[in-house]
């Protein structure tokens, strides 16, 4: 079985961001950069699929900027086997990037396909169901759990506002990984060295035959305003008298 991950490169999650002097975007310069946390999940569940005899192949998949070997080194060395980098210096809007894997499915044809539910920079947790829309394969989206049945069949658990819900998928299927997922491994120093021999190929999204002109303009990126300091009241009818008269949140 194949099995497809897409990353993606953004701020790590250790890292505060600024906004930029002219706020025109959010500041990276010098600023550490690492795999989208979910992305990293979706290594794992497919690293641990090939370990259990499951999988035979994985590919993992990045679009962005040159940098991004970057990340795709760190997924190799976690135990993919080989990667594709789409370069481009654009910002990637989730259509852009869904049509551009669409691409790839059609060309690798997976039996899987897996990702992070949303990316933590954008938080938009749209090119999963964008993916699944523009290829037909069904999808689990916020899988805490993932089993490979016989006959071609997944079944993946996701959680819900009421909830756990099961669905079973008839592969090849989209799976967006949660949280709950699984626990991602550190990369041992031998593995790492490995990857640096591993594949690597490029290519860009006119190769593909994709436009990913942007359809929205960033105006201004700003931090949000810091929240005013709370105040002490003395007891339970100033703390009325101040729910009714001045927040108003009570009659």
């Amino acid at each position: 079985m194949k099995v497809l991950v897409a990353i993606k490169r953004v701020v790590d999650y250790n890292v505060k961001v600024r906004p930029r002097a002219d706020a025109a975007d959010v500041d990276l310069n010098n600023v550490k950069m690492s795999i989208n946390p979910f992305c990293e999940i979706a290594v794992e569940e497919a690293v641990r699929l090939k370990e259990q005899g499951l999988a035979n192949e994985i590919i993992v998949v990045s679009i962005g900027p040159q940098q991004a070997q970057e990340q795709l080194r760190t997924a190799l060395a976690l135990g993919a086997d080989r990667a594709l980098l789409v370069v481009t210096e654009d910002v990637l809007e989730p259509l852009a990037i869904a049509k551009c894997l669409k691409v790839l499915c059609d060309r690798e044809q997976p039996d899987l396909v897996l990702m992070g539910k949303q990316s933590i920079d954008g938080d938009n947790n749209q090119t999963g169901q964008m993916l699944a829309a523009l290829t037909g394969y069904p999808q689990g989206t916020f899988a805490s759990k993932l089993e490979l049945a016989g006959d071609n069949k997944a079944k993946v658990t996701r959680e819900i506002d009421g909830g756990l819900q099961t669905l079973a998928l008839t592969l090849p299927a989209i799976v967006t990984a949660d949280l709950r997922l699984n626990e991602p491994r550190y990369a041992s120093l031998p593995n790492i060295m490995k990857a640096k021999k591993k594949p690597l190929d490029t290519s860009t999204p006119e190769a593909l035959g994709v436009s990913i002109s942007p359809r929205v303009k960033l105006l201004k990126v700003e931090l949000p305003a810091q929240r005013a300091a709370g105040i002490k009241v003395a007891d339970v009818d100033e703390l009325m008298d101040k729910l009714k008269n001045e927040a108003k949140v009570i009659r």
